[in-house]
């Protein structure tokens, strides 16, 4: 992510700071600082406004911080007033790369329970995730889980998912859903659950019939696990129109996994099914596995940034603050710091001691 690209993007943000205030900070070096301070561990107002001090050397060499590092209150204001929906699409704009081929876009949401207030419940965040690129393509907000439906296809109205694969849980498994996706040119990989009972029974019956179909299948062992997975996919004719009945659109085949694990000798086998417009087994396997990088990153924002205990709730600021840690986790991940295979946490804990030798390759290639 160059920087010039970043800080004219930003700049070019409609500021939503009160109509005829003090504007003594630049809105792009307000930014700037607050995702340097989120990637080196920081999680609240005070904590960036500390950060940007001791760090104020580095960045007044490519900032231009007019009045000197903005207060705790500077970056709350900011951040509360400024548009979640703006933010994201700037950010997507400032890091943007080629595509170089088709890509796994995982669509998931998660709650974020430190944002409960009074008179609303935590607010749900509805995200695409691009698995190869450690990437949020854009979210959507709502309030509560069960909106997740209505917000996936307003997600995808908003990115561009042409030629890729869109994956998305049993909750994502709707008609509407599907027919957006085809309409944006992309492939789909729905999970098939009991929220629709009559296709997953119709699914199961089949594979439980026709038990030779071809099988992809991958092991995976790490300390005391092993997994082992099979990938199946129908491409029936016959068996698909029948069961689209002409309502699913795209629909070309059916699909199952079964993953078999032992963990310290105890064995489990799952069993899921799923509806795709893909007809490659691989491609499938990969899809499916792909969707589960999502998770992951949610995972990691709570157990690394800890944002289940982030108490920032006062309008925007939950959202945005959720927005710069998914940034942060993204730059994270590219972060080269001379070790292979360095944790998350070992690499804020890098860019935290010397964000001149750790931030200058990320802003400034």
């Amino acid at each position: 992510m160059n920087i010039e690209i970043m800080l004219r993007m930003f700049g070019e943000m409609p500021d939503e700071r009160r109509k005829g205030g003090n504007f003594r900070h630049k809105l792009s070096d307000i930014i700037v600082i607050s995702l340097c301070a989120t990637m080196a561990g920081c999680s609240n107002f005070k904590e960036f406004e500390w950060y940007g001090g001791a760090r104020k050397e580095f960045f007044d060499s490519f900032l231009d911080l007019p009045n000197g590092v903005p207060d705790s209150d500077t970056f709350r204001r900011v951040l509360q007033r400024l548009s979640p929906d703006e933010f994201q699409k700037h950010l997507a704009v400032a890091k943007e790369t080629l595509k170089e081929k088709w890509q796994i876009i995982a669509i998931d949401g998660k709650s974020m329970r430190g944002s409960r207030r009074a008179e609303h419940d935590p607010y749900h965040v509805v995200s695409a995730w691009v698995k190869d690129k450690s990437l949020t393509l854009g979210q959507v907000t709502v309030e509560d889980k069960s909106n997740e439906i209505t917000a996936i296809p307003k997600l995808l109205d908003l990115i561009d998912v042409t030629g890729d694969v869109v994956t998305i849980d049993a909750m994502g498994c709707q008609r509407e859903i599907a027919a957006k996706i085809v309409e944006k040119k992309a492939d789909y990989v729905l999970a098939v659950k009991g929220n629709q009972k009559e296709l997953h029974d119709n699914i199961q019956g089949y594979f439980k019939e026709n038990k030779d179909l071809t099988k992809y299948v991958t092991h995976e062992k790490s300390r005391d696990r092993i997994e082992k997975r099979e990938y199946q996919i129908c491409t029936d004719e016959d068996f698909t129109k029948w069961l689209g009945n002409g309502k699913w659109a795209g629909l070309r085949a059916i699909g199952k996994v079964k993953s078999t694990v032992i963990h310290k000798g105890k064995k489990t086998v799952v069993e899921r099914y799923y509806i795709t417009t893909l007809t490659d087994t691989k491609k499938f396997a990969d899809s499916v596995r792909g969707h589960w990088s999502i998770e992951s990153m949610h995972w990691m924002l709570d157990v690394i940034f800890n944002e289940d205990k982030n108490r920032a709730r006062k309008d925007n600021s939950a959202m945005n603050l959720n927005i710069l840690r998914k940034t942060a986790l993204t730059m994270l991940k590219g972060l080269d710091v001379g070790k292979p295979k360095t944790s998350i946490r070992c690499k804020m804990i890098a860019t935290f001691a010397d964000p001149k030798k750790y931030f200058a390759p990320l802003f400034m290639d």
